[in-house]
């Protein structure tokens, strides 16, 4: 079955087509890399793990799980997330939601299912939130919302961003702020895929953000 998918999705990439989302869906098996315990890492990996469970809500699970199989790359874009997640020049609502919308494009349950709360919980509508799950520009976002949606989505989908975007964004949010908005785009794209590359799931008994057979 295992070797039946992956011919699928080879063709399926060949071709520009995008995955069925059955397909997409069919790892829902254990994922690739054998979960680890704390007890379990080794003199390279610990001092990691243990900065990852002071602010993991998932564990090492997740992103978490590759990253530690790699500790030396995984330090160093841990302390990347740690400043884009904390420190970052754009305010938590809109970080999250730059976030959301590249876990939406990707269709990456672990990242949905982990930072759709944090955004609701940052001041991001849960209308917003509903709208973008259902692959609609959301309706009803405030001016610094709509800019964070056309810039990321532009930058991420068209591989660039327009003069209009660019010049509103730069209003209405700054140059510094673009930056880490990009950065924060650019890295998610890696999160998940990561996420995508490991098989890694929402923790188990928790429910899929996305259904079998959705888009």
């Amino acid at each position: 079955m295992k070797k039946k998918l992956a011919t699928i999705a080879v063709t399926s990439l060949l071709n520009g087509v995008p995955l069925p989302a059955s397909a997409a869906d069919a790892s829902t098996t254990p994922p690739r890399f054998a979960p680890l315990t704390v007890e379990q890492l080794n003199v390279y990996q610990a001092p990691l793990g243990q900065q990852v469970m002071r602010v993991s809500s998932i564990g090492l699970a997740g992103p978490y799980s590759p990253l530690l199989r790699s500790p030396v790359m995984g330090q160093r874009m841990f302390d990347l997330l740690y400043y884009l997640r904390w420190n970052s020049s754009v305010p938590l609502r809109l970080n999250e939601f730059a976030i959301l919308i590249i876990g939406r494009q990707w269709r990456s349950q672990v990242e949905w299912f982990a930072h759709a709360p944090l955004a609701i919980k940052a001041g991001l509508a849960p209308e917003v939130v509903a709208d973008l799950k259902a692959q609609k520009r959301p309706a009803n976002m405030k001016p610094d919302e709509a800019v964070v949606y056309d810039f990321v989505t532009e930058l991420s989908t068209q591989h660039k961003v327009s003069d209009a975007t660019f010049a509103l964004a730069k209003q209405l949010l700054g140059e510094q702020q673009i930056v880490d908005l990009t950065t924060i785009a650019g890295t998610y794209v890696t999160v998940a895929m990561l996420l995508a590359m490991a098989e890694e799931s929402v923790p188990a008994g928790k429910e899929l953000p996305f259904k079998v057979g959705e888009p």
